[in-house]
């Protein structure tokens, strides 16, 4: 349970950062690269990556869109936090475990149970519900929580099928995400400091440092925690969406002060009901 904790913990703190990063003169393009620096470091440090069968056996065709969306739709979590919040973006990102749900149903044609039905007919309006504007003032900012649902539902697609990959090794993949993710940061630093002129900043670094320790140390911790839970792995998939759902609600709230309306309470209930709804339809 320690382990499912610190994942929790982990998740959160990384929106945390990227709201603390706002009171600072700083670029969320150089944090996100930063970020990727200290995620390969420690994911070389933590899982030893062996890289000479990449050559012959690396997916490349699941490899490169992974690498190209996730710094992007980081950018996206970024953008989405500063516009409408922790809350918010949270709840987007734990529902966008819907869009794999749909794929697997509507895509590889899975077999679908009463209650996975339902928890779906109960997301969407979760999802409405919790990107509700409360104020005229929010115009079309629903689309940056609406990208980070869309987008990290497409990543965990193409992540499920490395998993399904046994060639390589799980670990071995994701540093090769990583390294491809910096890349991409890297032309976009680039890009940032030549062309419209953003410094470089000894802040990004600290920021950027903290965000890859905890974005790594929320992966270390989970893949730890399914391996504790290994005979009841729904246990870790509730206690993760639900965790980051209510304590980023609790952190939205109380320590940043965001307003939320009824209706956006109404949908974070729903969401957790969609999520128990989803692990229940596992078990059975």
């Amino acid at each position: 349970m320690l382990f499912l904790i610190l994942s929790i913990i982990c998740s959160v703190t990384v929106g945390v950062l990227f709201k603390v990063a706002r009171s600072y003169n700083v670029s969320q393009v150089q944090i996100v690269a930063w970020n990727y620096v200290f995620a390969l470091i420690f994911c070389y440090l933590s899982f030893s990556p062996d890289l000479s069968e990449l050559r012959t056996l690396a997916p490349w065709g699941i490899y490169v869109p992974i690498g190209i969306l996730l710094p992007a739709i980081f950018l996206f979590l970024a953008a989405s936090i500063k516009q409408v919040g922790i809350v918010k973006t949270d709840a987007a990102q734990r529902l966008s475990l819907f869009i794999p749900i749909l794929a697997a149903w509507l895509l590889f044609k899975e077999d679908f149970n009463i209650l996975k039905i339902t928890a779906l007919l109960v997301g969407f309006p979760a999802l409405l519900l919790i990107l509700t504007k409360p104020s005229p003032n929010t115009e079309n900012k629903w689309i940056y929580p609406a990208v980070v649902l869309l987008g990290f539902g497409i990543i965990d697609i193409l992540f499920k099928q490395i998993a399904l990959y046994t060639s390589l090794p799980y670990t071995t993949s994701l540093f090769v995400v990583f390294g491809i993710a910096l890349l991409i940061m890297i032309v976009a630093v680039v890009y940032d400091v030549i062309v419209t002129k953003v410094p470089l900043n000894f802040k990004n670094i600290i920021f950027g440092g903290l965000v890859g320790i905890f974005n790594f140390g929320n992966i270390l911790f989970y893949l730890k925690a399914h391996k504790a839970f290994a005979e009841n792995p729904s246990t870790v998939f509730a206690g993760m969406n639900m965790g980051v759902i209510v304590i980023g609600s609790l952190v939205g709230i109380f320590v940043f002060k965001e307003k939320l309306t009824k209706m956006n309470y109404a949908g974070l209930f729903l969401a957790l009901i969609a999520i128990i709804l989803i692990v229940m339809s596992q078990i059975i």
